[in-house]
């Protein structure tokens, strides 16, 4: 997609932000109650991508989810650190497909560490995948109007025509 001087491109400082440096057993064992704890910043983020249809545009929408993200493994550093690297050890130690089912017994403790002191309930089976309203105090944008080229000209038309009282032609 080309841009112009007019349009408008966020400068680099506007786009950094401190990432999650976290390796993929930790974000596995943290998921179902990271995604509950971010939900609605995450759904705001995603109305924002879907009603806007430019990603600059939904910048601070995108950093909030990042800090939800880290406030939210902060709580759990600071109330489950325990319950959470015996959940997370054993999910990095379940084999390549780090599956859930042969950690139940410490995801049950870390689950538990979360009710206690996050008031947070492991979600569901299936609560991602459920229809759920997001109500957003942004203002819905104004579609503008979508402006379409100029026609293109017709084609020259290189048809040759015959005249009847001649015959046919030989090219």
């Amino acid at each position: 997609m080309p841009f112009t001087n007019q349009d408008y491109l966020p400068s680099y400082e506007e786009l950094t932000v401190p990432e999650l440096e976290i390796t993929s057993a930790v974000f596995r064992s943290t998921a179902h109650h990271l995604g509950k704890y971010c939900d609605n910043v995450s759904k705001e983020f995603m109305l924002c991508r879907s009603e806007e249809g430019d990603p600059r545009k939904c910048i601070n929408e995108g950093k909030e989810v990042t800090r939800c993200a880290f406030e939210f493994l902060g709580l759990v550093k600071k109330s489950c650190l325990a319950e959470f690297n015996q959940y997370m050890q054993c999910i990095d130690h379940s084999g390549g497909e780090m599956e859930f089912k042969n950690c139940r017994k410490t995801q049950a403790t870390f689950d538990k560490c979360v009710k206690d002191n996050l008031d947070q309930d492991r979600p569901e089976l299936g609560f991602f995948g459920k229809v759920r309203l997001h109500s957003s105090n942004r203002p819905k944008p104004t579609p503008s109007p979508h402006i379409l080229p100029e026609r293109a000209p017709d084609p020259p038309d290189f048809s040759r025509k015959t005249d009847p009282s001649k015959g046919p032609q030989n090219w």
